[in-house]
């Protein structure tokens, strides 16, 4: 069983940074990719920023130049900076992680979400 811990998230005023974490734990053999999607109340859930193992990432338009991916391999965590924060970043926050299991078989598991709340 593989799970996801995310932290991070919180109320911030515009402007402000948080910094999110992801860790995976469990039966992972290999972690292709690590990745940040947001849901804002009545919207779709969306990207926000993507890491893989190659070291490619990408983002949303919206945050680009706001945002920063990072990863560290030894702990199987992701982390998202954010910086200079806007109300329209505030959403739930999902880490996703896509990893081999103990049978090379290719999977997929969500955290359980962080809120992010941008506001004045």
């Amino acid at each position: 069983q593989v799970q996801l811990v995310e932290s991070g998230g919180g109320l911030v005023q515009p402007g402000g940074t948080l910094r999110l974490s992801c860790a995976a734990s469990g039966s992972i053999l290999s972690i292709s990719a690590m990745g940040w999607y947001r849901q804002a109340p009545g919207k779709q859930r969306e990207l926000v920023a993507i890491t893989t193992s190659g070291g490619t990432t990408n983002y949303a338009e919206s945050v680009k130049g706001r945002f920063t991916i990072s990863r560290d391999n030894a702990k199987n965590t992701v982390y998202l900076q954010m910086n200079n924060l806007k109300p329209e970043d505030t959403a739930i926050y999902y880490c996703k992680t896509n990893y081999k299991d103990s049978r090379w078989f290719s999977r997929t598991v969500w955290g359980q979400g962080t809120q992010v709340t941008v506001s004045s």
